[in-house]
């Protein structure tokens, strides 16, 4: 279908407007211009309880916001993991969004804020989010939740490290994890797909800002083969767990992401795959009010419900 008439307005305000690509900026400047936007954007519910913490990880403290709704609990537990390009974004960035899941699951969300590149490059992101997630797992009775219902998830860079996480936890014995939540990931950094060729320009994000991540994160040019950087590459799927994933019509990601589910389910993994039409990347995190954003979000709280046993499958 063609592009959503308010995205279509908004990108041709910011073309007409010469407001520069990520791709132009450096790293602080992408930082500081995309978290102004996302500032006056967001949509914040009240929770019952936000927290920020510092936890141990791999190479010094993470700060991570613990968002705990209302109940008793114990509840189940998501281990979130912002997008950004493993560049750009925060927790700050991702605090409406986060809101919005703990509210609409019935779950504690943990959110990461992983060190960033090009500070701290691969696989430094890697490291410390599979590190929260297993503080989480082992910590869950502190944080009243309950570490045998625990999931992980993200958007775009965070949906990249939350397919690399599963893996992680399948190969290193835990911890447990019942749900992936895969929010338009970046799954192969070699992909030559028909979405990159189509939607590579004119659709918020380009090809030369997904290079220009890409060379912040990467240490080489060769690491984009090694499946912690591209999990579809990793040779055997089985065993991880069910997965919603969330493409764009017109994301440049949107057919990795859509590859990456077709061969979960290849691999026996039960999946979701579901592409909101007339969308561009980063709709779940918006910079204009859209109906498909609190679609998409009530789409991701019931598929975690029904992985926490909140809710029956239909």
């Amino acid at each position: 279908m063609p592009l959503d008439p308010n995205l279509r307005i908004y990108l041709d305000g910011l073309a007409a407007m010469n407001v520069p690509p990520i791709s132009a900026l450096s790293p602080q400047m992408a930082r500081e211009a995309i978290a102004a936007q996302l500032a006056t954007a967001q949509i914040k519910e009240p929770v019952a309880r936000v927290e920020d913490r510092r936890i141990p990880g791999p190479a010094g403290e993470i700060p991570i916001r613990v968002y705990t709704p209302a109940g008793s609990g114990p509840f189940p537990l998501l281990v979130f993991f912002h997008g950004g390009g493993w560049v750009i974004c925060n927790l700050e960035t991702h605090d409406g969004l986060c809101r919005s899941l703990a509210n609409g699951s019935g779950c504690v969300v943990v959110s990461v804020d992983y060190r960033l590149a090009p500070e701290h490059k691969f696989p430094a992101a890697v490291e410390d989010c599979y590190a929260a997630t297993c503080w989480v797992a082992e910590h869950a009775a502190e944080l009243n939740g309950d570490a045998q219902r625990l999931a992980v998830g993200g958007d775009s860079a965070g949906g990249n490290l939350t397919a690399v996480v599963t893996h992680l936890a399948r190969e290193r014995g835990g911890p447990p994890l019942v749900f992936q939540l895969l929010i338009y990931p970046a799954t192969d950094f070699t992909a030559e797909t028909p979405s990159r060729r189509e939607n590579g320009q004119g659709y918020s994000l380009t090809l030369a800002d997904m290079l220009w991540f890409a060379n912040h994160y990467l240490n080489s040019p060769d690491e984009a083969r090694n499946p912690l950087v591209s999990p579809m590459l990793r040779e055997d799927l089985r065993g991880l767990p069910p997965a919603l994933v969330i493409t764009a019509e017109y994301d440049p990601l949107r057919d990795e992401g859509e590859l990456y589910g077709e061969r979960l389910r290849e691999a026996g993994v039960p999946v979701t795959i579901h592409r909101y039409e007339g969308m561009i990347h980063g709709f779940l995190t918006p910079p204009i009010p859209l109906t498909q954003t609190q679609e998409a979000i009530a789409e991701c709280c019931q598929a975690l419900r029904r992985a926490f046993g909140l809710e029956a499958a239909s």
